[in-house]
């Protein structure tokens, strides 16, 4: 290991100058998380403590009333819980397997390939960027209806698919990979179907970790498309109906069940990014995004 002046510098063992670090960092990490630890209290909570006041941090008496409850909760329909968390997994699982392989692919062509219309597919796509979905609200539901997407499962899924920032970040990474390896392969036979398989994927992997951790995140927290472009109840999502779960004729008797169904949204998140987190750190330094 290289050192200087005798001093390591990546000691392997904890050195005692860097207890210094450890004094600023640790309290700053338990700081953030709290809210994390809040979130598992919350749930477990009776209705009682959940009303409690002045309200307490940890759960006294933990209880899974309120999980028991939410699955066997059905919404004023007759549909069951179990409908709209199916209905979340199918949607999130193919978007995310869509949106990859769309973004990769767009990527590789937009950053490896030679065609007329490159530069004005990037630069409506670095435009898209700079628009939030609010703002494109009435003309996506003029074309949803124009499509005869209303009431129908693909809502969730042909909007989606194409995730600008995805693809942004897809064409950054590639284009760090040399033009000269690509063409190495080339002279061996290979075609471009083989070149984006059996190169440019491995090689890409930190990014399409990162559109995965967007694209599950939007897909699984969203109660928008549910609300706006669904009214059959059997095709709404999980975080829809975790929304009416305290809505104004259940307020009360909804919060046990509410704590429950929001730890239920926040563990997958959770869970997706701690496992993947170090990819968009490495897909961030690699895309020009400081």
């Amino acid at each position: 290991m290289a050192s200087f002046s005798g001093t390591k510098i990546n000691p392997s063992k904890l050195h005692i100058s860097q207890w210094k670090f450890f004094a600023i960092l640790i309290p700053v990490a338990l700081f953030m998380v709290l809210p994390i630890v809040y979130i598992f209290n919350h749930a477990f909570k009776p209705l009682e403590e959940l009303f409690l006041w002045p309200p307490r941090f940890f759960v006294s008496n933990p209880t899974f009333n309120n999980f028991a409850e939410l699955f066997a909760q059905t919404s004023t329909t007759g549909i069951p819980m179990s409908r709209y968390l199916f209905n979340s997994i199918v949607i999130t699982a193919i978007l995310v397997s869509l949106s990859i392989v769309i973004s990769t692919v767009a990527g590789y062509a937009l950053s490896k390939l030679k065609f007329k219309v490159k530069k004005p597919l990037l630069f409506l796509n670095n435009i898209s960027l700079m628009f939030v979905g609010s703002s494109v609200v009435i003309p996506r539901y003029l074309i949803i209806e124009r499509l005869g997407l209303i009431d129908n499962f693909l809502v969730y899924i042909l909007p989606a698919i194409a995730v600008p920032v995805g693809l942004f970040l897809v064409k950054q990474f590639i284009d760090q990979i040399p033009d000269d390896l690509l063409d190495a392969a080339r002279v061996d036979g290979a075609n471009d179907l083989r070149i984006y398989w059996s190169i440019v994927m491995p090689l890409i992997r930190p990014a399409i970790a990162t559109i995965a951790i967007v694209t599950f995140q939007a897909a699984w927290n969203d109660a928008s498309i549910s609300a706006t472009y669904i009214n059959d109840e059997s095709l709404k999502n999980f975080a829809f109906y975790m929304s009416t779960l305290t809505s104004s004729t259940n307020t009360v008797g909804g919060q046990g069940m509410a704590a429950a169904a929001s730890l239920i949204m926040f563990i997958p998140n959770l869970v997706i990014f701690i496992f993947l987190q170090r990819n968009v750190m490495n897909t961030m330094s690699h895309s020009g995004i400081k």
